[in-house]
């Protein structure tokens, strides 16, 4: 069993949208015989882009799964997504990887989400290393975009392949450490040549810089090399090899998926240096006490599985993938999900490639499988044979934008909800809530694509058509002078009338301060078990707001004078009068409009500050700060929530893509006169248009 483990590769292909992870996965497959053809992401015909919206948009959504083997080795391809809406679905998936292939476009370097995908790998002390890709096409630089890759991962990159022509004439390249050139043909065929002479003594170069690199990693070695002595290949594939699993450097090396370049090589190179589930060791669990339990890859131990990902399908249910981290997982049985402390059986256990599940009857330390409909189980969840230990499971990476959603028919309006929350199982980057202010459904996500792409979901899967709307802001009004008025409630109808009358007095309180009520009644003007009425009239009729029917805050109401009734008097007569009398107040107290604000803090590179800062006062925001984060500053500033609605797209657009920021609310301040004016005006024309 051990020699099975020990064989085992978990390979997660990593990097920015349009680097060609998608193209090289079925390149790979294709050299590995698992495919009949090479699919296209442009035709719409491969095996790790097959949902829908993937075919339809040209890249990949959620992450896709294949095994295959090479040369007696079994690898499993994850092929995650590099576009910034849909990477968390790469997130939750790079801690059960043992390795990470960083693919680099070789005309544009590494970029946003190569850095984010650097940081995972950093996280998790993962083993990596960098495929240039793309070589043959115009502009493509591999000198430089090595030279990029250093700043990116901030690893020491070590190259081990150096390419053989460049641009349209790239067609092969020199493996360093062997010191053998090979060239392909239009095929994708590769034969041995003769290093070429126009590049020797680049190899040599080299070929010296590597060996110095792997020499400085043990002392012998280095020994060896100052003394001048020849290293061995096998001392070197030694060294070279415990380097990358300890994660001391990343190796590079070049290819182009498309003309099948190098293709094999990789494989050969996953097989011969990346890590198998052995080499990875122990994973480190929780016990209930919080304390630390060393979970090992041993087949013979109990079971312990983390979910790292959840397919939910309308017909056939939901679907748990997970890595089998200890112990052997037969074809059937019950396991303990113990984030839940629950009980879970399964009758099934399968095998993702691609589309397709396939039945297996074993599982062993390392294997990525899948159990279908187990009730309460959901992503980042621990599965165990009865251990009551929990593995920390990756957090979700946070919302950045919003929408307001709501059925195309209203006779969805249960089915909605459902079906979002079922789409919640499966995307951790979605978050749901109800703003009862605005009476608003909001969904939030990592990006506008990503929310429309949910909708297209929820329209396919359970044929739900939903709108997306930029969500309504929760503003409020507050008063700016103080004024003392009357309330009266009078009313004769036969039999007993109503009588209530109260003088009150509103007045303004500091920001934050809500509202308060003050009782001076002296003498029993009104009595005691009415004033408790007066404040429900001031609070009620408070909701409804002066200038366009947001709630009031921020202000005291006093009740000082008034009188009552011995038989018509009611606590509804002096609610009524509590109402009319703050009615009556707010007419003259100045009432003026508040809008939150949101502390907001922007990460970028220094050269994105200027810009960034520019343009966050140009949405009326205040910078109050700034902060350094290894090679980004933090910009902090406080920021209307109004302009920052569609913040998100704009500073992609500004820091190419490689811009991030949080945001949460701060307080409420007074909106600016005339712009005031125009949202009053707007609400209350929407109003009179919906009734």
């Amino acid at each position: 069993m051990s020699e099975d483990i020990k064989t085992m590769r978990n390979v997660a292909l990593a990097g920015h949208g349009g680097a060609g992870k998608t193209t090289l996965a079925e390149a790979m497959l294709f050299k590995a015989g698992v495919t009949s053809r090479l699919g296209k992401v442009e035709e719409g015909n491969t095996v790790m882009d097959f949902q829908p919206e993937e075919i339809r948009k040209q890249q990949s959504i959620n992450t896709s799964f294949i095994k295959y083997t090479h040369n007696k080795h079994t690898i499993t391809l994850m092929d995650t997504p590099g576009d910034q809406n849909f990477f968390s679905a790469a997130k939750t998936c790079f801690p059960v990887a043992d390795c990470m292939a960083f693919v680099i476009d070789g005309v544009g370097g590494p970029s946003a989400m190569t850095e984010e995908a650097a940081a995972s790998a950093l996280e998790y002390n993962l083993p990596g290393f960098v495929i240039i890709n793309k070589l043959d096409r115009e502009r493509a630089d591999y000198a430089t975009c090595i030279e990029a890759c250093k700043t990116t991962f901030k690893k020491k990159i070590v190259p081990i392949y150096y390419p053989i022509g460049s641009e349209n004439d790239y067609k092969g390249f020199v493996n360093i450490i062997s010191g053998q050139a090979y060239e392909y043909d239009a095929d994708g065929k590769s034969s041995k040549i003769e290093v070429p002479s126009d590049i020797s003594d680049e190899i040599e170069m080299a070929k010296e810089e590597f060996i110095e690199n792997v020499a400085e990693l043990n002392d012998e070695l280095l020994e060896k090399y100052l003394e001048g002595e020849v290293i061995s290949v096998a001392e070197l594939k030694a060294t070279f090899r415990q380097g990358i699993l300890d994660a001391q450097f990343y190796p590079a090396i070049c290819c182009s998926a498309t003309k099948m370049i190098g293709v094999e090589t990789i494989s050969d190179f996953i097989n011969d240096y990346m890590p198998s589930p052995l080499d990875r060791g122990d994973w480190i669990a929780k016990d209930t006490n919080g304390e630390d339990v060393i979970v090992s890859p041993d087949p013979d131990a109990e079971f312990c599985g983390l979910v790292f990902s959840t397919i939910v399908d309308p017909y056939a249910g939901r679907l748990s993938l997970f890595r089998v981290i200890s112990g052997t997982l037969g074809k059937e049985g019950n396991i303990v999900n113990t984030t839940k402390d629950t009980k879970e059986r399964f009758s099934q256990l399968l095998e993702i490639a691609g589309k397709e599940q396939k039945t297996i009857t074993s599982a062993l330390p390392g294997s990525i499988v899948a159990v279908a409909k187990l009730k309460e189980t959901l992503t980042g969840d621990t599965l165990t044979g009865g251990k009551t230990i929990q593995i920390p499971p990756p957090k979700p990476m946070p919302p950045v934008i919003s929408f307001a959603i709501s059925p195309k028919a209203k006779s969805d309006e249960d089915k909605i909800h459902e079906a979002v929350r079922k789409i919640l199982e499966e995307d951790t980057g979605l978050q749901l809530r109800r703003e009862e202010e605005t009476r608003q459904t909001i969904l939030s996500g990592r990006g506008l694509v990503h929310i429309e792409v949910t909708a297209e979901k929820i329209q396919r899967k359970f044929n739900v058509g939903m709108d997306i709307v930029t969500p309504k802001v929760a503003y409020r009004e507050t008063f700016k002078k103080k004024i003392r008025v009357q309330g009266k409630h009078k009313k004769q109808s036969g039999g007993h009338g109503q009588y209530g009358d109260c003088w009150i007095v509103l007045e303004p309180l500091p920001s934050g301060s809500g509202f308060e009520f003050v009782d001076k009644i002296v003498g029993g003007v009104i009595p005691k078990n009415y004033i408790p009425a007066v404040e429900a009239g001031v609070r009620e009729a408070s909701k409804s707001g002066i200038l366009a029917g947001f709630p009031c805050v921020d202000f005291r109401v006093t009740v000082d004078f008034g009188s009552y009734h011995s038989v018509d008097s009611s606590e509804m007569a002096f609610k009524m009068a509590g109402s009319i009398a703050f009615k009556n107040a707010a007419v003259d107290a100045r009432a003026v409009l508040l809008e939150p604000i949101m502390r907001v803090a922007v990460k970028a590179t220094d050269e994105n500050t200027g810009d960034i800062m520019g343009d966050l006062n140009s949405r009326r925001g205040r910078v109050i700060g700034m902060d350094s984060e290894g090679d980004k500053q933090i910009i902090n500033a406080l920021v209307p929530m109004s302009e920052m609605l569609r913040y998100a797209p704009d500073l992609s657009s500004m820091t190419g893509g490689r811009g991030t920021f949080t945001m949460e609310f701060e307080q409420y301040d007074e909106v600016p006169g005339d712009l005031s004016q125009k949202i009053i005006d707007r609400v209350n024309t929407e109003k009179e248009e919906n009734k």
